[in-house]
């Protein structure tokens, strides 16, 4: 059952100016925002929450349905128990999510850890989804040498008590190098507004639970094997590809169409809002 929220006090509706719902899958309840009408396009980011997608929402929302959810324990949605701090939690709310609106066809939108988390959802509802948009995010189990340490580093112990008292990277990411480049003082703030103590230990948990969740890198595996005969899109920051995920997309999805913003780092919906749905918006989108 889902039910209409009352927006925080912290975040003030002009911020976030979408309704916000809330969604009990029965292990949690999550926060999701349904807007706009036309072919559906559903959003997921993890580690972050929904704001980074606020701009692309509002240039898409007249022609398209647009869907948004928190991961859980993240955003707006219902802080968990570390147990429920894995990606396979994040896999379990976009599939209660997309059977509770009846979604069918959607393009799926994912970023950061939305990528092997989005995957594994098509992997159990591979009819909720027409086609994959990457925005800077990988769909496969971590190797080689840098991404698993960087996973592991941010997903530690030490790493997660210090940003817990500290809210480095929260502040750092909210910056003009991360999700603020275009965004105002209300906004920035309401970015880190929703970064509690319980939200930061989340998210480094989800950055450990990406490199060991053996699970989620299968899981991930099929769904990426049932996308592959669909439409698929990728998009990076011209200066945010430092791993070389744009091109084992590539390996992986050779009919794939590949898109670099220009001046832009990890965030490119937020360095080039109107760019990135412009690209969205041209995909090959099904009439609902």
């Amino acid at each position: 059952m889902s039910v209409q929220l009352q927006h925080p006090q912290w975040l003030d509706p002009k911020v976030w100016p979408y309704p916000i719902r809330s969604l009990d899958t029965g292990n949690f309840r999550i926060a999701y925002t349904d807007v706009g009408s036309g072919p559906p396009l559903f959003f997921l980011n993890v580690p972050q929450w929904s704001m980074v997608w606020r701009d692309v929402i509002y240039r898409l929302q007249g022609d398209f349905r647009c869907i948004s959810l928190d991961a859980p324990g993240l955003g707006l949605s219902e802080r968990v128990p570390p147990h429920l701090q894995r990606l396979t939690a994040v896999r379990d709310a976009v599939v209660a999510l997309t059977d509770h609106i009846g979604v069918t066809m959607a393009t799926l939108v994912v970023h950061d850890l939305g990528g092997l988390s989005g995957l594994a959802a098509a992997a159990h509802r591979p009819d909720a989804f027409h086609q994959l948009i990457a925005v800077n995010t990988f769909g496969w189990r971590p190797d080689g040498i840098l991404l698993p340490i960087m996973l592991r580093l941010f997903g530690s112990a030490p790493v997660r008590w210090l940003d817990a008292a500290t809210r480095l990277l929260p502040i750092a990411t909210s910056g003009r190098f991360g999700v603020g480049r275009k965004m105002d003082h209300p906004s920035r703030r309401a970015y880190r507004q929703a970064f509690d103590r319980e939200a930061i230990a989340t998210m480094h948990r989800y950055f450990a639970d990406a490199a060991r969740n053996g699970q989620i890198h299968r899981e991930a595996a099929l769904g990426l094997e049932a996308m592959a005969s669909r439409p698929a899109i990728t998009v990076f920051g011209a200066w945010g590809d430092y791993l070389g995920f744009a091109r084992r997309w590539r390996r992986r999805l050779p009919a794939l169409k590949q898109h670099s913003i220009p001046r832009s780092f990890h965030f490119p919906m937020n360095d080039d809002p109107e760019e990135v749905a412009t690209i969205i918006a041209k995909a090959d989108h099904p009439q609902p």
